[in-house]
């Protein structure tokens, strides 16, 4: 498959998967409401006004929008060099969550969050589709770097 055309259909299905849950969350379940699913997750719905974990929140939407314009871009040029493997892969992951994210902020001024992890009475902030594409999106590409500095050592060696 051609390389532009893979990393158009993982994003894309990122971006709708993230729209059509945040779409739902937001039809059939009340705002701060919570369903319980497991022992460990909720199904709640939450709308974050700030960055990951609510934080900046006073910071306004123009500032996350102009921020997720430049990163968008950024990673663009980045994936215009083409990549090949887990660094195309990742790279698309952040890209289609970084959409995601931003339609919502467009669209809404703010992003809705719907899953909720908890350990007793411990939770970690709530976070969507989108925000977890960027989490194993970032990890994938740290690996990819790691693993490309320790062959370039390795070559350089030889």
């Amino acid at each position: 498959m051609n390389k532009g055309l893979l990393i158009l259909v993982i994003s894309s299905l990122v971006v709708c998967l993230d729209f059509l849950t945040k779409k739902a969350i937001e039809s059939k379940v009340v705002l701060y409401d919570s369903i319980n699913i497991l022992p460990f997750l909720n199904i709640v719905h939450v709308q974050n006004k700030g960055a990951a974990f609510s934080i900046l929140t006073g910071m306004g939407n123009k500032y996350f929008i102009a921020i997720s314009v430049v990163a968008i871009f950024a990673i663009i040029v980045y994936l215009s060099k083409l990549p090949k493997g887990l660094e195309l892969f990742s790279l698309s992951m952040i890209l289609g969550g970084a959409v995601g994210n931003l339609i919502d902020r467009i669209r809404n001024g703010k992003v809705t969050d719907f899953i909720d992890v908890f350990v007793g009475d411990w939770h970690w902030p709530a976070f969507n589709v989108a925000d977890s594409a960027l989490t194993v999106g970032i990890v994938f590409f740290l690996l990819a770097t790691i693993r490309q500095g320790k062959a370039d050592a390795s070559a350089k060696r030889r």
